[in-house]
């Protein structure tokens, strides 16, 4: 039977404004002790939203860390104490414009659970009406409107190539057929 590993002691050697980095010294089932580094970052939100014509609103935004714009599906983190759900509200006013009437599970995945905490929790919205809130780091975005029938390929290109925008899309594809 697998047995997790122990943790010995903790070392928080950076703090930052969205991560944390600590390493970990950990025992194995076996006794050996080694040193774990992980990134601790808040939960997120992700989201498939779609707009009356049943278009899949997309964002492109530069993302330094890549040093290339990037085509996504509108995300964030959710603030200390805030739901979920209502991080949605929040994220699609700022970075799409809209607020969905209407927000359905899709379900949800860690992003790089080899050494970060981050957890993806996402949503399809519909029923959107405008309603802009402004927020610091959204005024560089371009919103992408694509069909259903166009996000296999743009996956397939590698024009959207971010783990959660294809993680979410496919969950989204995958439960729309039945599947």
């Amino acid at each position: 039977m697998l047995k997790p590993e122990k943790k010995v002691s903790t070392q928080q050697i950076y703090q930052g404004r969205a991560v944390n980095i600590r390493v970990d010294t950990v025992q194995k089932a076996s006794g050996t002790k080694t040193t774990r580094e992980v990134v601790e970052h808040s939960d997120c939100i992700a989201v498939v939203a779609l707009d009356e014509q049943h278009n899949v609103l997309l964002v492109r935004q530069f993302r330094h860390a890549v040093d290339r714009f990037l085509l996504e599906i509108p995300a964030g983190a959710i603030d200390p104490g805030e739901e979920p759900i209502d991080a949605v509200r929040r994220e699609l006013q700022e970075e799409i414009g809209y607020f969905p009437r209407k927000i359905d599970k899709l379900g949800g995945f860690y992003a790089t659970p080899g050494y970060g905490t981050e957890y993806l929790h996402c949503f399809v919205a519909t029923d959107l009406v405008p309603a802009r809130l402004v927020a610091e780091d959204t005024d560089d975005i371009e919103l992408v409107r694509v069909t259903r029938d166009e996000i296999p390929q743009l996956i397939a290109s590698g024009e959207i190539c971010d783990a959660k925008s294809i993680a979410a899309l496919l969950m989204f594809l995958f439960m729309r057929q039945g599947g």
